[in-house]
């Protein structure tokens, strides 16, 4: 099947075009990573092209679909495969390469952030939710002055559910030696709205919360403005007065 990516199909060889020394390899080895454009990386991963399309063109329409590099990363491996010379390995590959720089931009955020406000909270997962089309639920860990200790990836479910049970939330906050927590989780579709499950599982982190000394702060739900009908992108337990 023939995709539409608003690049005309008859684009020059571009890497036939330059010269060896010109080429994203040699050029890489010669001037290291930083002097390749957006196109030239996403070749040096392709590696090959195809027919009629060689890597560095591939490369470019790629680029031209997803609209950026960070648009590449809440690509799933269907998105690589409608393109000719993607085939199903190297579209894992992709992938993988997408969630290892999700990681590390979710692991670059400030070590110790103050977090007792729930856009502040909100605003630290921006990165590590970006794309997610699965539920996670993650504790995050707080000493006395409600700065982050920890960042711990309790459960991650499928796209519709995801189960945190107070055992494994309080588990690690104690061995944190955390004197509060906050949990988070994402709503792939957007709409952070609680659903009845979320409601309860709140319920029993905060007794479990109560009977350990240790407090809940809040409990958000981390979505997207567009899908929100209140516009916020998220939803806070505690603003709404249920922790």
């Amino acid at each position: 099947m023939t995709v539409s990516t608003g690049i005309p199909l008859s684009l020059p060889n571009r890497l036939r075009e330059l010269t060896v020394n010109e080429r994203p390899q040699e050029r890489l080895e010669r001037l290291g990573p930083a002097a390749l454009s957006d196109a030239e990386l996403l070749a040096m991963l392709l590696r090959s092209g195809t027919r009629g399309h060689d890597v560095v063109t591939l490369a470019a329409r790629l680029l031209s679909e997803a609209g950026s590099l960070a648009g590449l990363i809440a690509w799933k491996e269907t998105d690589f495969r409608r393109f000719k010379g993607i085939g199903r390995i190297k579209a894992l590959q992709f992938v993988t390469v997408m969630e290892i720089a999700r990681r590390v931009l979710g692991q670059q955020t400030d070590s110790a952030p103050q977090l007792n406000r729930a856009d502040l909270i909100v605003a630290h997962f921006q990165s590590i939710v970006r794309g997610l089309q699965v539920e996670k639920f993650w504790v995050l860990c707080l000493n006395r002055k409600n700065r982050l200790l920890k960042r711990i990836e309790v459960s991650s479910g499928t796209a519709t559910a995801a189960l945190a049970h107070p055992r494994e939330v309080f588990r690690e906050a104690v061995r944190e030696g955390a004197t509060a927590i906050v949990c988070v989780h994402n709503h792939p579709s957007g709409d952070p709205a609680p659903s009845a499950a979320d409601l309860h599982v709140t319920r029993q982190i905060r007794e479990a919360a109560r009977a350990l000394d240790i407090d809940l702060l809040d409990h958000v739900i981390v979505g997207q403005p567009a899908s929100d009908p209140t516009g916020l992108g998220y939803y806070s337990f505690r603003a709404a007065g249920l922790v």
